[in-house]
């Protein structure tokens, strides 16, 4: 079989789109970790009495691979005696409510005005877009260099009703 010749730049072509396509691929995000993490986040955040009894539920705001991920990982899990469920919300719903609310990146946009409606309550809002952390989120999940990093903003969680354990917050960057 008779490849067809391409000039010398069409092979330099050829190959930086082979490897920014192989690039693209390492880079993709990885929603069961993240559901893991998300779920680990049970542990390490303690919300108010009010919040312990009935279901304990994961809000997801926009169309990602995490709500799936999310509904495989915890089947059978609970925080302590709550029962968790997932459940979707729109970024145009002005009540979420849920314990943790995860705004994936494509609906980053609407971050302030959650943050606007769900100020006062104890709700964990994490997001997955770079500086967020520092604009009202609580957790934001960051890839530097291919490996997953986490921001906090500890005043947020606090100002939420929210209590961090000290061994969550040595895990990740604490932003303001």
């Amino acid at each position: 079989m008779n490849l067809p010749r391409l000039p010398k730049l069409g092979y330099f072509y050829l190959l930086l789109c082979l490897l920014l396509t192989s690039f693209q691929v390492q880079l993709e995000t990885d929603y069961a970790v993240h559901a893991n993490i998300i779920y680990r986040f049970t542990k390490y955040i303690d919300w108010p009495d009010s919040k312990k009894s009935g279901d304990f539920i994961i809000g997801i705001v926009g169309d990602t691979p995490l709500y799936e991920e999310l509904k495989n990982f915890i089947a059978s899990k609970t925080v302590g005696k709550q029962r968790i469920t997932i459940k979707k919300f729109s970024s145009s719903e002005t009540s979420f409510t849920c314990h943790i609310l995860f705004i994936c990146q494509e609906e980053s946009r609407s971050l302030k005005k959650i943050v606007a409606f769900t100020s006062g309550y104890p709700i964990l809002v994490v997001t997955e877009s770079a500086g967020l952390a520092s604009r009202g989120s609580c957790i934001n999940f960051l890839i530097i260099h291919e490996h997953l990093k986490l921001e906090i903003n500890k005043t947020t969680i606090e100002q939420r009703d929210l209590s961090i354990a000290n061994e969550l917050l040595t895990l990740a960057t604490t932003v303001k």
